[in-house]
């Protein structure tokens, strides 16, 4: 038994981080590669390479405290509280989740009772004050607010060991406020609030240095601590300025000198976190930087105080809470077995992670990990070790996180402490609160010096205790839960332990198999103290259901963990001997096994417990769980022949074969035991009851799984005996006699039983395994497995010839059962690796004389029962010459009869029949479809010949009729290939005027059909005649589709299209026509003359008069509403004014606009009254449309005379025509803004490219080397010519000698010498030569500016002559590379896209009066602001 935690000392216990006591973390959480040179801590090289879990010590408590109360201090998880009660009353397998999260309590809460008591005790008797700051190492410092320091040792009684400094000294310095010792606790660092620092000795309390000037005075001590090295500590003011305090000995004398590292003045800092190192880490490369990681209130820094100062990282917060409390926590981490620290930073609710490491070269990487959401403002953050965080949010609530799975352990509620906050210093009080408002608002919740993390464990400092938080080692989090008798969650929180699966794990063992046996002792001795619990609270009295209940909770827990932890002997010995005490626990665990049993969980049962079990369910007449639970158990322990009669006596005949078959290897008596029953009725004739219908199913089953290998009801026989069962079977079914035959027993009794029971299903079972053992010959290899096989295949043959011989000598089979004898027969010898050979004698004697009655049930047109079987059976026996005796012509005359029109066209195929194969065809309804594929095929394919097509040709002219009405589209298609000249004949077939009309749309309307046809051909051109009726039937049938056709159709003469559209009043039609024949205006008055049809129909159906939808022309639209007529016809009439209107004169654009203007308004004056207000509202929102429309084409002022002149808006108020005025207005405003915002755009960027491109081409340049690229001379020898240098953009130098040597010049105008580089110009093959020109004597290209200099020259008779001005190739190449930084599509071509219209809705997107309309643009103060150009790198 381990030790109790109370009497542990915590100075026994490791202070340094012991590398074992790190677990492994998710390598997939780090973006670390594969480190390929091992760690050189030789602990971590001794580590296993797959463990779960390090080696710990059990029992490891870092400190001696005296507990809580249970009741208050065993606090448990959020995640593990109860589900709730259970309302199960049924008996049902309770599941149990071996995935659900149970964490259990994992801190333990102490109270540090001697301390609290000292801290109290101080206050009153030497007024040391209230509590300002903790630290704990060896010892626990707590500073108070009166200037004292109290040590007190970490022993069992926690006494006062010093008192540090007086009452006389606080009043001078103010209240500790930071606190910190070095790490071999020798030396104290105590600042203050009014800025001291003081250093005292551990050893005898004796103090050190007193340091004044280390920082600005007048600014509070934040924090003070110690780094690695004990010379060197930093310290944090609340000016927000760091500092680096390094002590040192001189001549007896100890000085202190500062350092300034971070000033307040750039960015408050108030928290900072020096790099702490165990003693097993001292090695470690990152340790020699002496790492400091500072937070301010705007980001965190990260920076290296040794060798020299220098800053590794900055990270921003981003945007956050002004009040939050930035945090800052170290923790070396192992990841790959290489051990590195983390950094844990946040402010407010995200925290971030930043992995520092130093790679092979030396370089050291500061890398960011996943980063980890909270849903609470955090105030503390600190590692409990290397997987765990614990954080105190601003609601004192203490969260345990999971940090690689981001899960949330445990939240305690801290409020009970009472936190002390650090408020004040923050806020500088004692100095006379000189401190920025962002600093003293995130003092508000600032609790850094009253929480204390070291080594596993946190202290918290509350204003009158002191408390500690560990974490609870594993056997500690399951004994919580099983004080609250909370078995279940015990379980599966040892569960996660045995696993490797859980958080914050404490005190067990890293091998895998020690961890797991030690885990399973502990989970066997909850589940007998759950089965001991069970029993003693069962409630003695009451309904029995709640009995049950009570049981059925606890049982398949039991047992679910029994399995999981293989402990069968366990369940059915001792638990059960528990549980069989009390009767109902005895019949729900034995209820509770069926499901175990049946999905192979448990495949063992012991014997008292086999029997105990079918007693059971058999006295509660459960016999299918009996059944369930027989045929998935080893059932040799049991008493074969008792168990077989209880099968039979009940009918379980899974059962009962299973155990004949497992019990006994015995696969022949079951089937006897079957037939027994099943063969006398069927020889006497009678009917079979249901019960022997099953028996009988079951022994088809039963025969195909055994011939096929396989074990009945489930899983397969074993491979050793698969051949000998097989042998068994078929000599059983191929006996003479049976075992107790009579003397009037015919021949084959078990055959015969079988195909009279079923026959078709029976030689299904044959025709399986025929399938099965070919295909397991194909695979076989051994001569052995081969003979096995074809013994197999003769058994097989020597069934088929049974079947032939007692069907065919026997009457008492029906022609219905021989038919389902020759099906099988047809397709065993049809496939093409059969092996089966059937004796001609018999097959033929088969033949004479059963073929005739067999065709006969084949082909009765009296049976619709299986007509498509039928004839198939039949096309096989054909296929196979099975009825080669048989008169054809009978044959044909039966199947004609029967509707086989399958069997006849394998008949005629043989005669070259075609014609009569299109007959089939015609009538088969299964396949008319297939007709056109048919004549297509043998009218293209070659192999026939010509007499045969023609014969084809003939017949399908002659049926073409019925084709078209089968399917128009395909026959259309079957015309344009074979049959175009015929076309006229076809159509004077078609009687009926409807298929032509199909026909035609087919043949001729590209957009009628999709062209599915077998193969779709391009339309057929026929005369236009025959365009013009299809468009006389287009009017008749479908009217609307007439526009379409016209305007697809080029085949048709217009004058006639014309007539046969005004004779059936198609009106959208002729106005297309005339429009297309060039008389817009004649088309202008048909749609006009419709509309004002439209709109009378409108303004009378308030009248009751409409009347118009009854009309010929108008068949499809009858249930459009009068208005949506008025909208599609002004619509068409606006769509055709707009095409017009582009090549007509003004004048004769008002002859159009003018009188569609006068055909919408006038109606309006019609319209009066309350009835008619929508109706008006909406003609005027139509008028508008028109008005939009036209403003584009006729000038305002006339448009708005010619409303005013109207009677409607003439007369009355303002307000009538505010709308029409209005809306004109806004698109004059929308347009004119357009205009002027394209202008500057075009101004702006035409600015911004010439400005850019002038500063490219005057660039300066910059030669590659010294010399001449000709001579190869250095120019800068050459001093007895001035000789001129010229340089080019791409870098080349040459001498203006050498250059004109080559011939690289040529005079441009006015005498200015153009160059160009001869090097560049040479390797481009000559087509470089004027990509680069430069003036004479400058060393840069010629400019943009220069080039527009010259574009102006007087003529020979003084008038200017303006030449053209071109940029020279370098400006081009230039441009194109600027052109080049703008990437997508111009603001002009945005712009551009922002004004286009789509058809004629460009004026209702702008119409204000339209609901749901409204736009941008309708704002007298709208401006477009568009992004400005991209910026130029230089």
């Amino acid at each position: 038994m381990s030790e109790s935690p109370d009497t542990r000392s915590l100075v026994s216990a490791s202070s340094q981080l012991n590398l074992m006591e790190i677990d492994t973390i998710d390598d997939k959480e780090f973006d670390i590669p594969q480190v390929d040179t091992p760690p050189t801590l030789e602990s971590i090289l001794n580590e296993p390479e797959d463990e779960d879990e390090p080696f710990i010590l059990e029992d490891t408590c870092l400190l001696n405290t005296e507990n809580i109360d249970a009741h208050s201090c065993e606090t448990s998880s959020l995640a593990s509280s109860d589900s709730g009660d259970r309302t199960h009353l049924k008996r049902k397998r309770k599941t149990v989740e071996l995935n659900a999260t149970v964490h259990g309590s994992v801190l333990r809460h102490s109270i540090l009772k001697g301390i609290s008591a000292q801290i109290v005790s101080a206050a009153d008797k030497v007024d040391a004050g209230l509590p300002t700051a903790v630290t704990v190492s060896g010892v626990i410092v707590v500073g108070t607010s009166h200037g004292l320091a109290l040590v007190f040792g970490k022993d069992l009684n926690q006494a006062l060991r010093l008192c540090l400094g007086s009452t006389a000294t606080g009043a001078e310095y103010g209240a500790v406020s930071a606190l910190s010792i070095n790490h071999d606790c020798t030396r104290l660092l105590c600042g203050f609030a009014k800025g001291q620092i003081t250093m005292w000795d551990l050893a005898n309390g004796k103090l050190l240095r007193t340091i004044t000037d280390a920082h600005p005075p007048g600014t509070a001590i934040l924090h003070v601590k110690f780094t690695d090295d004990p010379t060197l500590a930093v310290c944090n003011d609340s000016g927000g300025s760091v500092f680096e305090l390094a002590f040192r000995r001189l001549m007896g004398m100890r000085t202190c000198e500062s350092r300034c590292l971070f000033s307040g003045s750039k960015g408050e800092v108030c928290n900072v976190e020096p790099l702490l190192t165990a003693p097993d880490l001292k090695d470690h490369p990152i340790t020699q930087y002496s790492l400091l990681a500072m937070a301010s209130l705007t980001k965190i820094l990260v920076i290296g105080l040794k060798p020299s100062l220098k800053v590794w990282m900055t990270f921003p917060y981003g945007k956050t809470d002004p009040t939050s409390v930035p945090q800052l926590a170290w923790q070396f981490v192992p990841v790959q077995k290489v051990v590195n620290p983390i950094l844990a930073f946040c402010r407010g609710d995200t925290i971030h992670f930043l992995l520092v490491k130093k790679d092979e070269t030396g370089t050291i990487h500061v890398i960011k990990q996943r980063q980890l959401q909270l849903n609470c403002d955090i105030i503390s953050l600190s590692w409990i070790n290397s997987r765990t965080l614990v954080v105190m949010d601003s609601g004192e609530k203490l969260r345990v996180v999971d940090r690689p799975s981001q899960e949330e352990l445990e939240t305690l509620d801290m409020a009970e402490v009472q936190l002390v906050y650090n408020s004040s210093h923050f806020k500088s009080l004692a100095t006379g609160g000189n401190v920025s408002q962002a600093l003293a608002l995130v003092g508000e919740k600032a609790c850094y010096q009253s929480v204390c993390s070291y080594a596993g464990q946190m202290v918290l400092l509350g204003t009158k205790s002191a408390h500690i938080m560990t974490l609870r080692n594993w056997r500690e989090r399951v004994d919580c839960l099983l004080k609250q008798e909370r078995f279940v969650e015990a379980l599966s929180l040892a569960w996660s332990f045995h696993e490797g699966t859980a958080k914050a794990v404490l005190g067990l063992f890293g091998d895998p198999a020690k961890r797991k046996g030690v885990v399973a002792d502990k989970m066997l001795e909850i589940l007998f103290q759950y089965v001991e619990r069970s029993v003693k609270k069962c409630p003695e009295h009451g309904k029995i259901q709640v009995m049950e209940q009570h049981f059925q909770d606890m049982v398949p827990v039991v047992v679910d963990y029994c399995l999981l932890l293989q402990r069968t002997d366990l369940l059915f010995n001792q638990l059960y001997t528990r549980l069989v005490e009390n009767c109902v626990a005895r019949g729900v665990f034995l209820e509770s096994l069926e499901p175990y049993i049946v999905s192979e969980r448990l495949g063992c049962v012991t014997a008292p417990v086999m029997r105990d079990l079918l007693t059971h369910l058999q006295d509660n007449n459960m016999m299918d769980s009996v059944e369930n639970c027989l045929i998935h158990l080893d059932i040799t322990s049991l008493d074969i022949q008792q168990v077989v009669q209880m099968c039979w006596d009940n009918q379980l005949y899974d059962a009962m074969i299973y155990v004949f078959n497992s019990g006994m290897n015995d696969y022949i008596n079951p089937m006897e035991k079957l037939f027994q029953v099943i063969s006398p009725p069927l020889r006497e004739g009678k009917a079979l009851t249901d019960e022997q219908v099953v028996m009988g199913n079951k022994l088809l089953v039963y025969i195909s799984c055994s011939l096929a290998g396989r074990a009945y009801p489930l899983g397969d026989i074993p491979e050793d005996l698969v051949s000998q069962v097989k042998n068994q079977v078929f000599e059983f079914l191929t006996r003479l006699h049976s075992a107790e035959a009579g003397q009037k027993e015919e021949l084959y009794p078990y055959i015969r039983t079988l195909l009279h029971f079923d026959t078709r299903e029976f030689l299904n079972v044959l025709a399986l395994v025929s399938t099965s053992l070919q295909t397991h010959l194909v695979s076989q290899h051994t001569f052995q497995d081969f003979k096995n096989d074809k013994q197999a295949l003769e058994y097989q043959q020597r069934i088929v010839d049974i079947l032939l011989k007692v069907m065919v000598e026997n009457s008492d089979f029906t022609p219905s059962q021989v038919g389902c004898l020759f099906t099988f027969l047809a397709r065993q010898l049809a496939k093409p690796d059969n092996t089966l050979f059937v004796n001609r004698k018999l097959f033929d004697q088969c033949c004479g004389c059963a073929v005739p009655q067999v065709l006969e049930f084949l082909c009765s047109p009296d049976d619709d029962s299986r007509h498509t079987e039928r004839q198939q059976v039949l096309l096989e026996l054909l296929q196979v010459g099975g009825v080669v005796q048989f008169d054809e012509g009978r044959l044909l005359g039966l199947a004609e009869k029967a509707e086989f029109y399958q069997i006849c066209e394998f008949l005629y195929e043989q005669k070259h029949l075609y014609d009569k194969i299109m007959d089939c065809y015609l009538r088969d309804p299964l396949r008319k479809e297939e007709i056109f594929n048919y004549i297509h095929n043998l009218l293209s394919m070659p192999g026939y010949s010509s007499e045969e097509k023609q014969c084809v040709w003939d017949k399908a002219l002659l049926h073409i009729a019925e084709l078209v009405t089968l399917d128009p589209a395909k026959s259309a298609d079957l015309v344009a290939m074979h049959f175009p000249e015929e076309v006229r004949p076809i159509i004077t077939k078609l009687h009926d005027d409807h298929l032509v009309f199909q026909f035609l749309r087919c043949l001729l309307d590209p957009s009628a059909t999709s062209r599915e046809g077998p193969h779709p051909q391009a339309l057929l051109r026929v005369s236009p005649d025959l365009h013009e009726l299809h468009m006389g039937l287009l009017c008749r049938f479908t009217p609307r589709q007439l526009t379409d056709f016209l305007k697809v159709s080029q085949d048709y003469r217009l004058e006639e299209a014309i007539q046969i559209t005004e004779q059936y009043q198609l009106h959208e039609a002729t106005a297309y026509l005339l429009e297309k024949k060039g008389d817009s205006h004649g088309a202008f008055q048909v749609l006009l003359k419709t509309l004002k049809d439209k709109l009378s129909a409108l303004t009378s159906e308030k009248e009751g008069a409409e009347k118009r939808s009854e009309e010929e022309g108008e068949r499809e639209r009858e249930e459009e509403s009068p208005l949506q007529r008025v909208e599609e016809s002004l619509g068409d009439i606006i769509a055709l004014c707009h095409r017009s209107s582009q090549s007509l004169n003004q004048e004769q654009r008002g002859v159009l606009w003018f009188p569609l203007l006068e055909a919408m308004m006038s109606p309006q004056k019609l319209l009066k009254g309350p009835d008619a207000r929508h109706t008006s509202e909406a003609l005027k929102e139509l008028t508008m449309k028109v008005l939009n429309s036209m403003s584009s084409f006729i000038p305002l002022p006339a448009i708005i005379q010619r409303i005013l002149q109207d009677p409607v808006y003439g007369k009355g108020k303002l307000a009538e025509i505010q709308g029409l005025i209005l809306g004109m207005l806004e698109t004059f405003n929308y347009e004119q803004t357009l205009l002027e915002t394209t202008t500057s755009l075009l101004n702006h960027d035409l600015h911004w490219s010439l400005s850019h491109l002038r500063a490219a081409v005057s660039r300066g340049l910059h030669p590659r080397q010294d010399h001449c690229n000709i001579c190869l001379q250095q120019y800068k020898r050459r001093h007895d010519s001035p000789e001129e240098i010229i340089i080019f953009s791409c870098g080349h130098l040459y001498h203006c000698q050498c250059l004109q040597r080559k011939g690289s010049g040529h005079v441009g105008h006015r005498l200015l010498q153009a160059w160009s580089c001869y090097k560049c110009t040479s390797s481009q093959g000559g087509r470089g030569g004027d990509r680069v020109t430069t003036e004479t004597g400058r060393g840069r290209s010629t400019s943009l500016a220069q080039t527009k200099v010259m574009s102006r020259e007087a003529g020979e008779d003084g008038k200017k002559v303006f030449a053209e001005t071109t940029l020279d190739p370098q400006q081009s190449q230039s441009w194109d590379q600027l052109r080049c930084l703008y990437r997508g599509p111009s603001r002009l071509a945005i712009l551009s896209e922002i004004t286009h219209c789509h058809g004629n809705e460009k004026a209702g997107l702008l119409n204000p009066s339209q609901p749901g309309t409204a736009s941008i643009f309708h704002n007298e103060n709208f401006q477009l602001k568009l992004s400005p150009p991209p910026s130029v790198e230089e």
